[in-house]
């Protein structure tokens, strides 16, 4: 691992902390490289049994600006393509974010630090659960540049707050503050600013107390939940309660709970 990097990767016991490390472009989320780092991340999160969940933060003052304005303003890179080459270039390029987020098994906890603008913003909708520094705020501000959520946005946001709210933010694109994001559900909690590390690690060792297994069905189930319908969200659950009720974790958690 080295400051170079655009993405970040520590661990703390069976919890990893990824951190955005792109502070000269406001943590962008667009580029070959950081996308290609995160879906490394999530792949190599998968294959490790020892990892229960992740923490994904910023570097510096802000969580994520989102996409590179000056890239889009100076006509650099897809921002220079046609419309039909553009298109597949977010089909290729930021689109592989929620793809990726969307097969990472464990839990993963947004821990916004700051500004979490456009993708930014949508980045942090994709995690399963938000922690706010008090200086955090939030904006899904596409349409302030002639823009639309073009990597998922809106599919996210309206789960999270319901489709009023998600439509103040999205045709409005103004700020929200971190004590509005509370209220409207966008985080779960807001915390002072010295303490949001502490507090996304605090929580993270509450999920990976867990067995490992059990926690990443439920999570797929979960997920499956969103979209799925009652019939085929219970097929599922009886298809993964006996591989639940035959891990030997279980067995070792129902005995220490008799003998409590």
């Amino acid at each position: 691992m080295t400051a170079s990097e655009p993405l970040l990767i520590g661990a703390s016991g069976a919890a990893q902390m990824w951190t955005i490390n792109l502070p000269q472009v406001g943590n962008a989320i667009t580029g070959s490289d950081f996308i290609r780092a995160f879906e490394d991340a999530v792949d190599a999160a998968n294959r490790d049994p020892t990892v229960g969940a992740v923490i994904l933060t910023g570097s510096g003052k802000i969580f994520s600006a989102g996409g590179n304005v000056k890239e889009m303003a100076d006509r650099e890179g897809m921002f220079g393509l046609d419309a039909i080459d553009q298109r597949f270039a977010y089909v290729d390029g930021i689109q592989r974010i929620p793809r990726a987020l969307a097969r990472l098994e464990v839990p993963i906890i947004a821990a916004v630090n700051g500004a979490a603008v456009g993708a930014g913003f949508d980045l942090a909708m994709m995690c399963d659960i938000r922690v706010a520094s008090e200086r955090a705020s939030f904006a899904e501000s596409f349409v302030q540049l002639g823009l639309v959520p073009g990597d998922g946005g809106t599919w996210f946001l309206q789960r999270a707050i319901g489709y009023e709210r998600a439509a103040e933010m999205t045709f409005t694109g103004d700020r929200v503050d971190a004590a509005t994001a509370l209220d409207w559900g966008l985080v779960s909690r807001v915390v002072p600013h010295d303490e949001l590390l502490s507090a996304a690690q605090d929580l993270a060792a509450r999920i990976v107390r867990n067995p490992a297994r059990a926690l990443r069905m439920a999570k797929r189930l979960l997920q499956e939940s969103r979209t799925g319908v009652l019939e085929s969200t219970l097929g599922m659950a009886a298809a993964m309660q006996p591989l639940a009720h035959h891990d030997g974790e279980h067995a070792r958690r129902i005995e220490k709970w008799r003998s409590v």
